[in-house]
């Protein structure tokens, strides 16, 4: 029973990025993490929606700029399926008004992939809470 109840309390992430070493490296740092479990690694937009639907994460970090489907398409889909999943937009695109103006209604934050791991780590278990708080265990 103790081991159901850590299950419950663990935070499933997602890494969405096209670029293997950056996917290899958020999942080191995030399982060295207390209670975050990486559930997926996906280097795509259609990737990341199918493991949606297997692996049901609370967090996705989801790159924007992918080849197949990138991130701004993917994040409708996702939220369209999965409405509680909360989407974090990690990007170095520069100029962040367009991705104000053009992508936020299908995400729940934005990252600049230059932040320090720190604020990365906070910046998801921040909304981890949030998932939490608003989703259904199914």
């Amino acid at each position: 029973m103790l081991m159901l109840s850590c299950e419950l309390s663990t935070l499933r992430v997602l890494v969405v990025d096209d670029h293997e070493l950056t996917r290899l490296t958020l999942q080191l740092v995030f399982s060295g993490q207390e209670n975050i479990q990486v559930v997926g690694l996906a280097s795509n937009g259609e990737e990341a929606i199918e493991m949606v639907k297997r692996c049901h994460p609370d967090v996705i970090i989801l790159d924007l700029q992918m080849p197949v489907m990138d991130g701004w398409s993917a994040s409708s889909h996702i939220k369209a399926i999965s409405p509680n999943t909360q989407i974090l937009a990690y990007s170095s695109v520069e100029d962040t008004s367009i991705l104000e103006t053009t992508a936020m209604p299908s995400f729940d934050n934005f990252c600049r992939k230059d932040v320090s791991t720190t604020e990365l780590i906070a910046l998801v278990r921040q909304l981890g809470q949030r998932a939490g708080d608003g989703s259904v265990a199914g």
